[in-house]
Formats: structure tokens, C-alpha cells, sequence
């Protein structure tokens, strides 16, 4: 039987590797271990043109919308504070059509840390911009690209509950959080402080977004379950003829992009 396909999204941002420095599409290698790890098979997705997520996603079982770049604050209405870094309209735009599609699809999808900040927004839902400002304390992001421990409880009865009961350390690196919950989203897990460390959704079969980097930890009971939940649900061959003529009304001169930025 295949393995799940699963789609990470990446940076689009200047690089430098041997003799070159170029602009690149790049991920941290850890998300590629800790999936392949578990089981799944993993294609990176860097910034495209919005109409081309349906084609995209089409083509695989699961999606992880990764950490990275803040979310730009006009996505919730709010003005930029003067710690959010500036906003990176091309990732924004793609993921926000990526996750468009695979919600859609009711396919699996895990959002990590900015991941799980574009879930929230995209359901409605509105963000913390400088989270020390709010909890007076600098624990959630102690050095700067480094990742720190904190501990994080789940909440009983929820998914997060389920394959992460009690309290355990997590590997964390974030200046923003979840203000305002996003329509059909529910709390999975929180600080001491009260923060909110995981939400999931309570429409879809497997929508589920941890503030923290699970990627590091290549025992994931999160990464793991990831995976499972693409395997139940693997896509089968497609129909071409199908997808032609949904090419043909995305080309369409009529059709309006739903892309969130202006």
C-alpha cells in the first residue's frame, strides 16, 4: 500500500549554501525526518500562485502548514505592532488558499506554530502580536534561534487530549499567539500562563494546530497521528477528466481569486 503524500509548506526567502547565495525555498530538514519517520511519504510546497491549490492539493493526502514569518496583521483586521516583522504576502496568500482547499477536501491537516496562528485566522479569529507584553514574561521565546522547553496541558476530551494527556514539556519558539478563537475551532492545550498551545477543529475529521515545533521531537504522538489519518483516507487515482474541467473554470476571464490580501 502507498504511503501518504503529505505537502509542507516552505519559506521563500535568501539562502546561502556552499559557493551560492539565491533567493530559495526552504524548510528546516526536521519536518522531512519526523514525517518520513512516521510513515509518510513529503513534498514541499513553496509560495505559488493562489488558483494553483487546487491542482496542488489535489494530489495529496494530508497537509502541514509550517512555522515560519509572522502573519500579517490585516488577514484579522489589526494594525502592525512594532515587534511584528513585516508580512510576507506571497506564503500568506498561498497558504490561505492551501488550507482553503484541503478544508474543503476535509483533508488531514497539522498546523505548527505560525501554522496554527494562519488556521486561526483564516476560521475568523485574531492573534496576540508580542505575547510578553501580555504575560510579562519572555518564556515562550527565551533565545533567539533557539528552541526553548516549556510545559503545555491538554485539554481532556479533545484530540490533543487524547494523544498528549496531562502535562509534558514542548519545544517551543513564538512571540505571537492565539487571541480570539476562530469559528469552529476549540482550545486543546494551554500554559501556566493561560496561553493557548493547541487548537483543533470541531468540523473536520483531523484540523489540528500546536503552537509548538513537534518536529523535533521524532516520537510525535502528533506527527504520528498525522500520518495515520492520511493513510485512512488516501487519495485515489484522479480523474482527469474531472480535474480538466476544473482547470478550465479556474481560467475562466469571469472567475475572482478569494486570495484574503489585496
Amino acid at each position: 500500500m502507498p504511503k501518504p503524500l503529505i505537502g509542507l509548506t516552505t519559506y521563500l526567502a535568501d539562502a546561502q549554501w556552499g559557493e551560492w547565495e539565491l533567493p530559495a525555498a526552504l524548510l528546516p530538514a526536521a519536518y522531512i525526518s519526523c514525517l518520513q519517520a512516521a510513515g509518510g511519504r513529503v513534498v514541499l510546497l513553496p509560495p505559488d500562485a493562489p488558483e494553483a491549490a487546487a491542482d496542488v492539493v489535489a494530489r495529496l493526502d494530508a497537509i502541514v502548514l509550517t512555522s515560519g514569518e509572522d502573519v500579517d496583521p490585516a488577514l484579522y483586521g489589526a494594525r502592525p505592532h512594532p515587534c511584528t516583522g513585516p508580512p510576507v504576502h506571497e506564503r500568506d496568500r498561498w497558504e490561505w488558499a492551501v488550507l482553503t482547499e484541503a478544508l474543503t477536501r476535509d483533508m488531514p491537516v497539522l498546523g505548527v506554530c505560525r501554522g496554527m496562528q494562519l488556521m486561526n485566522v483564516h476560521a475568523g479569529g485574531t492573534l496576540i502580536q508580542h505575547l510578553p507584553e501580555t504575560v510579562g514574561h519572555h518564556g515562550h521565546n527565551l533565545h533567539g534561534g533557539h528552541f526553548s522547553p516549556h510545559a503545555v496541558t491538554t485539554v481532556p476530551g479533545t484530540r490533543i487530549g487524547a494523544l498528549l494527556p496531562g502535562t509534558r514539556q514542548v519545544a517551543t519558539h513564538h512571540h505571537q499567539a492565539v487571541e480570539s478563537l476562530g469559528a469552529g475551532l476549540i482550545v486543546g492545550a494551554r500554559t501556566a500562563d493561560g496561553t493557548i498551545e493547541a487548537i483543533e477543529s470541531t468540523r473536520h475529521r483531523f484540523v489540528v494546530g500546536v503552537q509548538w515545533h513537534p518536529e523535533m521531537a521524532f516520537d510525535s504522538a502528533v506527527v504520528h497521528a498525522l500520518v495515520a489519518a492520511a493513510g485512512a483516507t488516501s487519495n485515489p487515482a484522479p480523474d482527469r477528466t474531472a480535474e480538466s474541467k476544473a482547470r478550465a473554470r479556474r481560467s475562466a476571464p469571469d472567475v475572482v481569486s478569494s486570495s484574503p490580501v489585496s
